[in-house]
């Protein structure tokens, strides 16, 4: 009888050191697959909260780049803005409610699957704002080596034109030259009169009179009351004048308002070449050279010299 006691309790022993054992396994292997499963557990508290303070590490990594990356993505065009603006409010909240659930010291496994997929909701919207941002950087330079491109057509367009402008101002320039008279055959000369005789001389002291003739042709215009202007420069550089010959001033293409020592009016023909002679008594010659100079339209068209002695 004895001994069947005995029996009983060695018996009782192994079975409850085999439940303790079979206790034990079964918890350290159920705590082993919490993390992965998140079943709530009043005996899981401890590796909740492990689980919990490493999630708070990744998620605040996660919230320091991700404030970088927001705010190139809020330099972004216009016309993006408000979906913008929507994505990072979204953003906003799931932070906000990722926070308020890690912050919480009784976190349970099941609030960390719902912080876990809210996270994993603001990586895709981070993942698009990137890929946006990217998308937008790349049109933005497309659209820079476009406008560098069309900078450098309007460049070249602006040259073309100052050009062209420069062009016909030349033409233009030409088209009023060949609107005056070229004159040609041009003689200039003094004279000494005596006694109805008129005698050339280069002699200062004898000559008493001013003799010139030249040819004017255009071949593109006819003028029914041609005027050209005469100068006849003295030796001192003054030009010489007089009231008898309707001396003035008149305006000139290259050098102003200059003065005049008379006059020719006349009526012209397209081609024609038209011979005109003028004389001028004078009484004061001096030693030196004298200047004719013929002007039409205010441009000079012609040039001789006579240097007396």
């Amino acid at each position: 009888m004895k001994d069947t006691k005995s029996l009983l309790l060695v018996l009782l022993s192994f079975g409850l050191v085999a439940t303790w054992i079979y206790h034990f396994y079964d918890k350290s292997n159920y705590s082993g697959r919490l993390p992965e499963s998140y079943t709530r557990s009043d005996t899981s508290t401890a590796n909740s909260a492990k689980s919990r303070d490493s999630l708070q590490r990744t998620y605040t990594a996660m919230l320091n780049n991700m404030d970088l990356r927001l705010d190139s993505s809020r330099s972004t065009s216009d016309s993006l803005r408000e979906e913008l603006e929507n994505k990072i409010n979204e953003v906003n909240r799931l932070k906000a409610e990722i926070t308020n659930i890690l912050k919480s010291p009784k976190t349970t496994s099941t609030e960390l699957i719902v912080a876990r997929q809210k996270m994993k909701e603001m990586e895709e919207i981070i993942r698009q704002l990137r890929e946006e941002n990217t998308a937008m950087e790349l049109e933005k330079r497309q659209l820079s080596a476009r406008l560098d491109q069309m900078s450098g057509e309007a460049e070249n367009l602006q040259k073309n034109i100052r050009r062209l402008d420069d062009e016909n101002k030349g033409l233009k320039e030409n088209v009023k030259n060949a609107s005056v008279f070229v004159a040609s055959a041009l003689h200039f000369t003094t004279l000494h009169t005596r006694s109805d005789k008129e005698q050339e001389t280069s002699q200062a002291k004898r000559a008493n009179k001013f003799v010139a003739s030249f040819i004017l042709q255009n071949n593109l215009n006819e003028y029914p009351n041609a005027e050209v202007m005469i100068v006849i420069n003295q030796p001192d550089g003054h030009v010489l004048q007089n009231s008898a010959w309707d001396s003035g001033t008149f305006d000139t293409k290259s050098e102003g308002r200059k003065n005049f020592t008379r006059k020719m009016r006349f009526d012209y023909t397209k081609g024609e070449q038209k011979a005109l002679i003028f004389t001028l008594d004078f009484d004061t010659f001096r030693k030196g050279t004298y200047i004719l100079q013929i002007w039409h339209n205010g441009i000079k068209i012609g040039e001789t010299s006579k240097t007396l002695s």
